[in-house]
């Protein structure tokens, strides 16, 4: 399903600042605003828009450290469970299943390399039937970003 390029802007906008005012949307896309709030709640329905979130400044809460750990699954059939497993680590904040021989990629944050350490010791390593088979620390981190990039493709012709 395509998106006419009015909504397009408005995911534009929410993807930049979450919090705008509804009125400042609607100045942006001259449109009024109970008019925007409805499209909003429209692409919230639809599935366009799956929540919105505050993104913490993680050197204020000790969590500077970024660690890319690979893992290895022993039993296939379980790769659900497992997924779910990781995912429910709070120190764990993306789980990726990839192809090929390694199984999980998963992003870790953490203080710094002693608590590293000690999460791959346990939790991680007491999790049953996943093997952590490399680590990599970040050293330097120049995009983080969850935005989706949008252009003119994703939409119909504005009237």
């Amino acid at each position: 399903m395509t998106l006419d390029c009015i909504s397009l802007t408005i995911l534009k906008i929410l993807q930049e600042k979450a919090r705008i005012p509804n009125v400042e949307v609607a100045r942006r896309v001259n449109m009024a605003p109970s008019a925007v709030l409805e499209r909003i709640r429209k692409l919230e329905n639809q599935g366009y828009i799956n929540g919105y979130e505050v993104i913490l400044n993680p050197e204020k809460f000790g969590r500077s450290l970024i660690a890319f750990v690979d893992l290895a699954v022993d039993d296939i059939s379980r790769l659900d469970d497992a997924g779910q497993r990781l995912a429910a680590l709070d120190e764990v904040q993306e789980v990726h299943l990839l192809s090929g021989n390694t199984g999980f990629r998963i992003k870790v944050r953490v203080e710094d390399t002693a608590s590293l350490a000690a999460f791959l010791a346990s939790p991680l390593g007491s999790l049953e039937g996943l093997r952590p088979t490399a680590t990599s620390v970040a050293l330097s981190t120049y995009k983080e970003t969850s935005q989706i990039p949008l252009s003119a493709k994703e939409c119909d012709p504005c009237p």
